[in-house]
Order: C-alpha cells, then sequence, then structure tokens
C-alpha cells in the first residue's frame, strides 16, 4: 500500500485546504503532515485553499424582496449570479415562472438531531432561499431523462418501480416507505448510486471486443450516466476515479491504483467546490472507498467460494468500520447485522444493475426478470430491517479522533507494521479513554424547538424526563432529538395538560421510545388519544396533584400544582419543580398569575416561563420571589403576540436572561456533571 505518493498528497492537501475554510483552526494540523506528504499536499492545500478565499460562494442581499421571470430547476434557480434554494409549499414542479417573493439566508440546525439546511445547501453552493410568496407558471420545462425512466418503470409494480428507479438512478421521491426499510437494514447505499453502479456500467462495457477503444468507450458512458443520474457526490467521485484508471489505460500508463485515485479524486472534487465537504453523501463515499482499500489488498482470501464469500464479507466490515461513527452521529443507529444483509444483497444489485441500465434502452421487455428480482431485495430488506439496532447518540470531534486512533492499530498490523498483541493492546487506549470521558452522566435541561409549543427534557444523571412534544407533527423532531442526545428510553414522560401544543407530539414519541412512567395533568379525560397511547404500549400512568416527589436519577420530581381541579384546562396544568442537585427549574405549563400566587416555591435558576410568554402569566409578584437567573420561552410564529412586551419588560428588570426558542433554536441549561 502505497500511501506517499503525489496523489495522495494532493488529496489530503485539498482535504486540509477544505477544512481550513470551513474551521480555520484546522491550520495547525498542515506543518505536522507536510513532514509526510511534502511538496504534493503543499500544493494541494494551497490551490483549494486559493480557490475558496478567491471565489467564496456568494452570499445574496437578504431581506431584499425581488420579482421577475425564473427557470425552475429540481427546487432551485438562478438570480444574478447567486443559485438559490426555492421555498414554497406545495414545492413548485420545473418550469418557467413569474415569481415573486423575499431572499433569507437558509436555516442552521435547530434541535440536536435536527436538519441543518444551512451546511446542506453550502455544499451545493448556495447561501440563500428564495421564499416565494406569489408563483405563476408560464411554461413547463421539458425533461429530457423522462422517456429513459418511462422506459425503466415500463412493466414493473409500483414498489419495484420504486426500488429499481432508486437502484440505477438514486431517485428516492416515493421511496420514503421503501428507503426507511433499506435503511434499517443496512442496504441504503445501495440506493445511492456510487461505485457500485460506475463499477457494472464500465465492467459491462469492457466485456465488448472493441480493443483499447474499449476503454474509450467507458469513459465516454461515465458522462452519460452523470447526466441521466444526476452529479450526487458519490456519483462524481466514483466517475472520476474510474476516468483517471480508464485514460491510463487507454493511453498505455497502466490503471491508477486505488488509493491514489482516491486522493487525485478527491482533489478534482474539492478544488471544483471546497465546500462539498460538508456534504454527508461526500463524506461516506471516500471514508467507504478508503476503508476498503486500506483492508481488502492485506486479505489473504482462499480461492473459489468460499473466497468470495469471506471477501464480501470482509468487505462489508471494512466499510462498516470506517463509517460507524459518522452513520451514528447522523441517523443515531447502526443494524448490527449489516454485514451479513449485504452479502444476500449485493448479488441481487448485481444482477438489477445491469438489468436496469438495459432496461432503459428496451423498456418493458426485460419487466419479466427485473419484477421478481427487485421484489426479493425488497424482501430481504424488509427481513433485515427486523434486526437488532444498535443506538447511538451525537459523537463530539473528541469521540471521533478516539475512534479513529483506535482503528488505526489493527489496521497497521494488518499491513504487518506492528504485531497484533501491541496493536490490539495500543486499540485498547482510546476506548478506555472514551467509556472514562462517558461515565459522568449531564445534569442538564433543553427546550427543544417545536415552534409554538413546548418540549422540554430533563436529564438528571442516568435518567431523563420528557415534559411536554409540541404539535402533533413535531412527533418526530423530538424523537430525533431524543436519539441524538442518546436517550434510549424514558423514565418519566409528563404531559402538563391536554392543549394540542403541548401533549401532541408525545404520541410519536410514545410510539417510538420506551416510557417507564406517565404523569398525566388530571385535565384529560379517560379516552383521551394520548391516554389510549399509553394503555396500548403497557406504560404505568398517573394522574398528580400538588405534593407528588417522584426521585428520577439523581435528581427530583416535584408536583406544585394542581391543588384543587377547576375545569379549565390552563388551570389544571401541571406545575413541576426539577431538582438538580442544588439547582431548581421551575416548569410553568400555560399556568395564570392566579395559579402562580398559590405556588410554594423560592429562589430558583431557571424558570420556563408560562403560555410562551403570554401576559396572563409569568407576574411581578412570582419573579420577586424565585429571582431566577434563566427565563425559558418555548415559542413560534404566532398570532397572539407571545412573547408579550410585558412579560419581556419584567423579565428583563429582573435581571433574568431570556432564551427563546423562536431565535434560537433549541437552548440547553447545564447544571455539571453526576457520577
Amino acid at each position: 500500500m502505497h500511501l506517499v505518493s503525489p496523489g495522495v498528497g494532493l488529496g489530503l492537501g485539498g482535504l486540509l485546504g477544505a477544512w481550513v475554510l470551513l474551521y480555520p483552526l484546522a491550520l495547525v494540523l498542515v506543518p505536522f503532515l507536510l513532514f509526510w506528504q511534502r511538496l504534493p499536499l503543499l500544493l494541494g492545500f494551497l490551490l483549494v485553499l486559493g480557490r475558496g478565499l478567491l471565489f467564496p460562494v456568494p452570499e445574496p442581499p437578504y431581506g431584499l424582496r425581488i420579482e421577475g421571470t425564473f427557470t425552475v430547476r429540481e427546487g432551485f434557480t438562478e438570480w444574478q449570479g447567486h443559485r438559490l434554494r426555492l421555498r414554497r409549499f406545495p414545492p413548485l414542479e420545473d418550469g418557467v415562472y413569474h415569481l415573486r417573493g423575499y431572499l433569507a439566508p437558509p436555516e442552521p440546525r435547530r434541535n440536536p438531531g435536527g436538519f441543518d439546511e444551512r451546511a446542506w445547501l453550502l455544499a451545493q453552493g448556495v447561501k440563500g432561499v428564495f421564499h416565494v410568496e406569489r408563483a405563476q407558471l408560464l411554461s413547463p420545462l421539458p425533461n429530457p431523462r423522462a422517456p429513459l425512466r418511462e422506459r425503466l418503470a415500463a412493466g414493473l409494480s409500483p414498489p419495484t418501480k420504486e426500488v429499481l428507479e432508486g437502484l440505477v438512478l438514486g431517485e428516492k421521491l416515493g421511496l420514503e416507505e421503501a428507503y426507511s426499510l433499506f435503511q434499517r437494514a443496512g442496504l441504503a447505499h445501495l440506493l445511492a448510486v456510487s461505485g457500485l453502479h460506475v463499477g457494472f456500467l464500465v465492467g459491462s462495457a469492457l466485456l465488448l471486443p472493441l480493443g483499447r477503444w474499449r476503454y474509450l468507450l467507458a469513459l465516454g458512458l461515465l458522462p452519460l450516466y452523470l447526466f441521466l443520474a444526476g452529479p450526487s457526490p458519490s456519483l462524481v467521485r466514483a466517475s472520476l476515479m474510474a476516468g483517471l484508471s480508464l485514460l491510463g489505460l487507454f493511453l498505455g500508463l497502466g490503471a491508477a491504483g486505488v488509493v491514489q485515485a482516491l486522493g487525485v479524486a478527491l482533489f478534482l472534487q474539492l478544488l471544483l467546490r471546497p465546500e462539498a465537504l460538508l456534504s454527508l453523501g461526500f463524506q461516506l463515499s471516500y471514508l467507504a472507498v478508503l476503508g476498503l482499500a486500506l483492508v481488502l489488498p492485506s486479505l489473504k482470501l482462499p480461492p473459489g467460494f468460499r473466497g468470495y464469500l469471506l471477501g464480501g464479507l470482509a468487505a462489508s466490515l471494512a466499510v462498516q468500520a470506517f463509517l460507524a461513527p459518522l452513520l451514528l452521529h447522523r441517523f443515531h443507529f447502526l443494524p448490527l447485522l449489516a454485514p451479513l444483509s449485504n452479502l444476500l444483497a449485493l448479488p441481487l444489485a448485481a444482477l438489477l444493475v445491469p438489468l436496469g441500465f438495459l432496461k432503459l434502452l428496451l423498456g418493458g421487455a426485460l419487466a419479466f426478470p427485473v419484477e421478481p428480482l427487485a421484489q426479493a431485495l425488497l424482501a430481504l430488506a424488509e427481513q433485515a430491517s427486523q434486526a437488532p439496532l444498535l443506538w447511538w447518540g451525537e459523537i463530539s470531534p473528541w469521540g471521533f479522533a478516539l475512534y479513529y486512533l483506535g482503528l488505526l492499530p489493527p489496521l497497521l498490523a494488518l499491513h504487518r507494521v506492528l504485531p497484533w498483541r501491541k496493536a490490539l493492546l495500543l486499540a485498547t487506549l482510546p476506548v478506555l479513554a472514551s467509556l472514562a470521558a462517558g461515565l459522568p452522566k449531564p445534569l442538564d435541561l433543553w427546550l427543544l424547538d417545536v415552534g409554538q409549543g413546548d418540549a422540554l427534557l430533563a436529564r438528571m444523571g442516568r435518567a431523563e424526563v420528557l415534559v411536554d412534544g409540541g404539535r402533533p407533527w413535531q412527533g418526530e423532531r423530538v424523537v430525533r432529538a431524543l436519539r441524538a442526545l442518546g436517550v434510549e428510553a424514558l423514565e418519566v414522560v409528563v404531559a402538563t395538560h391536554p392543549d394540542a401544543d403541548h401533549y401532541g407530539g408525545l404520541l410519536k414519541v410514545v410510539e417510538e421510545v420506551p416510557v417507564g412512567l406517565a404523569l398525566l395533568s388530571p385535565a384529560f379525560p379517560k379516552d383521551h388519544p394520548l391516554v389510549r397511547a399509553l394503555e396500548a404500549k403497557g406504560v404505568a400512568t398517573l394522574y398528580p396533584g400538588a405534593g407528588t416527589e417522584i426521585r428520577v436519577g439523581k435528581g427530583w420530581l416535584r408536583v406544585l400544582w394542581p391543588a384543587f381541579l377547576s375545569g379549565d384546562d390552563n388551570w389544571d396544568g401541571l406545575a413541576l419543580l426539577l431538582e438538580f442537585g442544588p439547582a431548581r427549574a421551575l416548569l410553568l405549563a400555560d399556568l395564570p398569575k392566579e395559579v402562580e400566587a398559590r405556588l410554594s416555591v423560592e429562589a430558583l435558576e431557571v424558570l420556563k416561563v408560562s403560555h410562551h410568554g403570554s401576559r396572563t402569566g409569568t407576574s411581578e409578584a412570582l419573579l420577586a420571589r424565585t429571582r431566577p437567573g434563566i427565563a425559558l420561552i418555548g415559542v413560534g410564529r404566532n398570532p397572539y403576540g407571545h412573547p408579550h412586551p410585558e412579560v419581556l419588560g419584567r423579565l428583563e428588570a429582573h435581571g433574568a436572561k431570556v432564551y427563546r426558542t423562536d431565535r434560537m433554536g433549541a437552548v440547553r441549561v447545564s447544571f455539571g456533571y453526576a457520577w
């Protein structure tokens, strides 16, 4: 394995250049790596860094209102040199439109585990979002790829049509349910066109008896496939690597080595767009090929069918080993039987992909062999999706560093640089450091961004409490946040009162996350949807009143209200006092100031403001009595004027720092750690 070469140096230098553009502190790594790769690394670094500094992605004038004729393709348009993402519901089909609206920056990530629109768009060279207020279609745009796609779908049932479109073209529209199955089975990479698909395409062309010209034919097929499937990062990477080898073979120079071709492709892709480094597809693609390139050549496999099985299993394990922390960080689960399911699925994909290419030309004539093969792949994904999953939260930069440091010694042993005994001993050091870092458990309170609603997660040292969950459509967002924060189960779920902006998202939470105990306001009727959902899951449910106390992890949950029932949902909501050791947080649901006056509570650190900042709560008397240092407001766009200026004025007068989700996204208040 030749890791010191011009191709590797260029790729590593380009990677560092792109990294420095995004995270300037990475500049400290350059002097250390220059001793390893020297001139090629310096050249790659300077070229990519210079490209990014001299030709950055332009930033449009945010807030500007614009109107005119625009060409819309796949949700994007162009305006005065800016590529813009369109935001409108329902989304606009491809066409020429007269549009009116305004420009705004992309949204950053609002919650743990949430979608980072800003990073996603920047990876595609976009820094602006066009919020469309009015759209008039002038003319539709013809889709030159439509006839080919129609031939691909001809004669197939809807489920297999969608799978084949994903498998051959990387098209995921309409694949929502099936894609989830493939993800949970560890087979989602089959639906992202990449090296596997390029290998089948190039391999088919190389079988033709055309001598050296077959290399040129295969090279010509690559841009055609890029046009048909779209220039995804993984497909661009695979096409660049294949193109380098095909060009070398045509010129009589021989095929490029995998690691060298990978380095050159990395450099070229980052030179074209340094921000592509932020793309998840880009990261997964390069890490997967790097794993294969570093592991497989060092293995001595037996000949025949046994060698094929062992090689397939080793390839899947190598890919999983390199991708595991990134997959866990982004999706928060890892299918434990993915190597086995890939071993079974790859032969089906090996038949379906070339058949799909032929079907693009022959249409319904190939439906008969394709249909049962696609059905078999779907059935395999469905069965494999039932296998156990490893759940994990988001991983810190130190966590990534420790993981790959632990992976390095076994790799060195595979290449006979280190003896296995020493390699395993060295690998245990990062593992032990990671375990030690995970021993203290956080004591903190998260106010999640669920728009106009409440959802608070209290982590109380080895036990978690979720208070409310926003409206029903926010449930998936809350579940993703729980997964990202490493919450595998909830000790207690609390629904403070039966307003939809408080209990709605809990329906999805109860469906997806194990719950030990549910506390519901006595205002909930016994036939309420949330009550029925809890009963269906066998969750013990209490309707507590003032004086209820529950020990949770290293803290306490105390119910301060209701002392009696009034028949009003807001009046009968639960007032909670959470104690994180010496620190205390008061959660007021939507309680009015008349109830606040009856609460027996003194000085505290955190106050969850009543009713999203409505003027009916958070009274002067309460603030004088509790003197909170931090005030949390769960609020989104609303017609009620929340939070009210009077409330904000009272909080400011009492010295409370106000944190609100509509402006800041999710807010974390840390109280330290517990052993």
